[in-house]
């Protein structure tokens, strides 16, 4: 079986993926999230990151106006890229980004603020949404897709490590860990491949070292904890990720191989090959679109 694994799209489209399923015979496409673009990335990292009760659309950054029509005019960009998503010649499996308004509300607990703004929660749920009404791409967050012998298994993307201690973590990690007993019960193989955004943390996909980067969380890991804990309990046979363009790559964690396929906004995917006989990754590489 082979993978077209990509992600981190951030409002862009290859036009060449069409000829990439075709010429490597791909079976499936799975996708890591991250459609829209990051257009506040620059005013977000300057004004809000690090911060408390501080929020791009208070009066004296951006207000509520000028937020709302950035932010529409990204997520409309991430609507045109799924719906070229959508018409690829094979099927695609898909998990939420943090950048597809996703809440991290699976690895925190989520404190309802004074200033909260309805508007803004309602985007968390937007392309969320609009993703149940594409007829061949399936969200995978938190639930599991068969393919052929193989079973995957998803969960949306926050970007920090999380916190173990919180209702949200615990509550997040016994559906998973029940998705994972199912399948690892009825498939005697254990041929299980577990989709995410985030790396797994501390691995050699999840260190952040590019330049730009912001002070807070520079040379940090800053892979999913959650994720990791269960990649080690339940050692699927594949791992997929995305999220960190500089951990691009493969690692290994136990018996479960992991990669992050880079970011296709730059051009970067990655191609998975499992020996079904043997269920087992037979190879996994990064390419770059030319």
């Amino acid at each position: 079986m082979k993978l077209l694994v990509l992600g981190d799209f951030h409002g862009k489209f290859p036009l060449k993926l069409n000829s990439v399923v075709q010429k490597e015979k791909i079976d499936l496409v799975v996708s890591v999230g991250d459609y829209p673009p990051f257009s506040l990335g620059k005013l977000f990292f300057k004004h809000i990151y690090g911060k408390k009760d501080v929020h791009l659309w208070d009066k004296n950054v951006l207000g509520k106006e000028k937020y709302k029509q950035i932010v529409e005019k990204d997520h409309h960009k991430g609507e045109e890229v799924l719906l070229k998503l959508d018409k690829l010649p094979v099927k695609v499996i898909s998990v939420l980004g943090n950048h597809d308004y996703s809440l991290p509300d699976d690895v925190m607990d989520l404190k309802k603020e004074k200033n909260e703004w309805k508007w803004e929660l309602e985007r968390s749920v937007h392309l969320a949404n609009f993703m149940d009404h594409l007829k061949n791409v399936t969200k995978i967050d938190y639930s599991s897709f068969k393919f052929r012998d193989y079973v995957f298994i998803g969960a949306r993307g926050h970007s920090f490590p999380g916190r173990v201690k919180s209702r949200a973590y615990s509550k997040s990690r016994k559906k998973l860990e029940k998705l994972f007993r199912e399948f690892s019960r009825e498939n005697k193989l254990g041929k299980v491949v577990f989709v995410t955004h985030v790396p797994l943390y501390k691995t050699k996909l999840d260190l952040i070292k590019a330049k730009g980067a912001h002070k807070l969380v520079m040379r940090k890991h800053y892979g999913g904890k959650l994720f990791r804990r269960i990649v080690e309990k339940y050692r699927p046979i594949l791992h997929l990720c995305g999220h960190i363009e500089e951990g691009k790559g493969q690692d290994k964690l136990k018996k479960t191989v992991s990669v992050n396929c880079g970011s296709i906004h730059h051009g970067y995917f990655a191609i998975v090959e499992i020996d079904d006989k043997k269920g087992k990754v037979k190879s996994a590489k990064i390419s770059k679109i030319r």
